[in-house]
């Protein structure tokens, strides 16, 4: 059997042999690879390979593209692709087409090839390695065509990386355990939605519920402590040999937004329920208690109140919101009271910061920055702090034929303006970001001029500074622009969050838990508010980031990572609970 440590002894030539077929038609890629021996780790020689195709010239990188087989094409029908492309598409079941799914592929690989020059690639395995669907193949394979061209060039040799790290988990016969763990927890929770398309998981709906109730009994099996507090936070404990000891927290949230992903949130409950699991098989305990919090509430989606499962636990829960109402005149009081919770027995979570080694937090990155970079997980430094605004336009409706261009008081003129505005304010300078995500014109009709306008504001930043001096602009160029048109304006502040550094110290110990996976250190920005940023009011935080696939893409039914990424994951954070004094 193929082990590291053997890999490691052999000359170049035996190397290029043991790695035959893990890149198509490809050895060049071994080849290049070898100077960097030796691999501490699978991880760091996944890397290693992935570097030698970035070095590579383009003519390089297009060429191993082009050789990789059509799915489902002639050569796969002939009999003529390796065995290990053969393999992976048999185990998507893509020699079982129809002639409808035949004809279908045929068509796509011939578009795909006139626009791109080279076939179309994908993992057929999948994120768990296990394979997909061949309605999922055709899914894919339809929405990618749409790619311009340099973005699918990028998508596709990333997809070439993944072929290549499920060929060398083959080889080596290793199986991401811990990954495939929390990628099956997600699924079985990722199917109960409230109603409507995808996957929506409100405040203290029925889904909702059930899903804390799963959480709950996980943590249990994995050998925790469990129980669902009066916010309804799932909270489990695995407890020290010494009572005494203090509490390192970690977890996320486990509602989503509305058509959200299976990811978000939710990977940083279900990982360190792993993680207790596999220390609770080995009869091994840690220095201090940890506790796995899955929060509550964090997207604000059915009472329009962000954090509020963390803001419980920091002390910062506002009893007003319990008189806020949903969409269908529910308040969060009766809410709670159905869900069998007490509201008068909030206040009582509440953590005191003595008693606390701090707070770790495991999320996607939500984003395209590891993606991009080819990196698996990386260390956050801070999260963005935040101002939301709502801006309301009044204008004069009138009719669209009659009324002359300058005697107009059209308020979606004023919000195309606002926009504008935000965008070249937020521009150029670092971590700073500017959305104007909502624009509405209420009863718009074609042939009248617009005499309302709604529209949002969502100014993020690393420094709080420089978000406010960006914030006093927008409003000031608002004012500016709707007095020079002659437009109303209201705005409301939605919210106001300061920004989270992360904590050095823990910083530190996560990046050398990294190195010590074989992965080098990368630090990063989140623009994403997250848990963390309510936390860091009573403890230190510290975040660690996972790659997020499909371009970075998150709030949405496309979200997805990998189990080998969420294997990574777990043996970081294993380590940096190991390690954590």
């Amino acid at each position: 059997m193929t082990t590291l440590a053997s890999l490691n002894t052999l000359d170049a030539a035996a190397f290029v042999a043991a790695l035959d077929g893990i890149y198509e038609h490809s050895p060049w890629i071994p080849e290049r690879a070898f100077a960097r021996r030796p691999f501490a780790s699978l991880a760091s020689l996944k890397l290693a390979l992935q570097q030698a195709v970035n070095e590579a010239s383009d003519a390089e990188r297009l060429a191993l593209l082009r050789a990789h087989p059509e799915l489902a094409g002639k050569a796969a029908i002939a009999g003529e692709l390796t065995q290990e492309s053969t393999s992976e598409q048999a185990a998507s079941g893509l020699n079982l087409c129809s002639p409808a799914e035949y004809a279908r592929l045929h068509q796509l690989n011939l578009e795909y090839n006139a626009k791109f020059g080279f076939p179309f690639i994908l993992a057929v395995k999948g994120p768990t390695g296990r394979g997909l669907t061949r309605a999922a193949i055709i899914e894919t394979f339809a929405r990618r065509l749409k790619n311009a061209r340099a973005d699918e060039l990028a998508e596709a040799l990333r997809q070439v990386h993944r072929i290549a790290e499920i060929r060398l988990n083959a080889l080596f016969k290793i199986t991401p355990e811990l990954g495939a763990q929390v990628m099956d927890w997600c699924e079985t929770i990722g199917a109960w939605s409230d109603l409507g398309p995808g996957l929506t998981c409100a405040y203290l709906t029925p889904a909702h519920r059930r899903t804390a109730a799963q959480i709950a009994s996980w943590m249990v099996d994995a050998g925790m402590e469990a129980h669902i507090d009066a916010v309804g936070n799932v909270v489990g404990r695995y407890a020290a040999n010494a009572p005494i000891a203090k509490t390192l927290m970690t977890g996320s949230h486990y509602d989503t937004v509305r058509n959200g992903g299976k990811y978000d949130g939710r990977l940083g409950i279900l990982l360190p329920i792993a993680i207790v699991r596999h220390l609770h098989a080995r009869g091994e305990r840690l220095p201090f208690h940890l506790e796995v919090v899955g929060f509550a509430e964090e997207e604000g989606v059915r009472f329009r109140s962000t954090f509020l499962g963390s803001s419980a636990v920091t002390g910062g829960f506002d009893p007003a919101l319990l008189d806020a109402v949903d969409e269908t005149g529910v308040t969060m009081r009766a809410a709670l009271a159905e869900a069998g919770h007490d509201p008068a027995a909030i206040a009582p979570l509440a953590r005191r910061r003595e008693d606390l080694l701090g707070f770790v937090e495991v999320h996607i990155e939500q984003g395209p920055v590891l993606l991009e970079r080819g990196l698996p997980v990386g260390v956050v430094t801070a999260i963005a702090g935040s101002s939301r605004y709502s801006v309301e336009l009044a204008g004069v409706a009138s009719h669209a034929g009659t009324t002359p261009m300058g005697m107009r008081r059209d308020a979606a003129a004023a919000a195309a303006e606002i926009v504008l505005l935000v965008e070249q304010r937020c521009s150029g300078v670092a971590s700073l970001v500017g959305t104007v995500g909502q624009l509405e014109v209420p009863a718009g009709s074609v042939n009248v001029i617009p005499g309302a306008c709604k529209l949002s504001l969502d100014i993020r930043a690393a420094d709080d500074a420089v978000r406010l001096a960006a914030v006093d602009d927008i409003l000031a160029g608002i004012g500016a622009i709707c007095a020079r048109r002659g437009i109303g304006e209201k705005l409301w502040k939605i919210v106001e969050a300061e920004a989270a550094p992360c904590s050095p110290r823990l910083m530190d110990l996560l990046g050398a838990a990294l190195e010590r996976q074989g992965v080098p250190r990368f630090d990063l920005l989140s623009g994403a508010g997250h848990d963390a940023m309510q936390m860091a009011q009573i403890t230190e935080v510290a975040m660690l980031f996972t790659r997020c696939g499909n371009g970075g893409i998150s709030h949405n039914p496309l979200e997805t990572m990998t189990s080998d990424d969420a294997e990574l994951a777990a043996q970081v954070l294993l380590d940096f609970l190991r390690n954590l004094n």
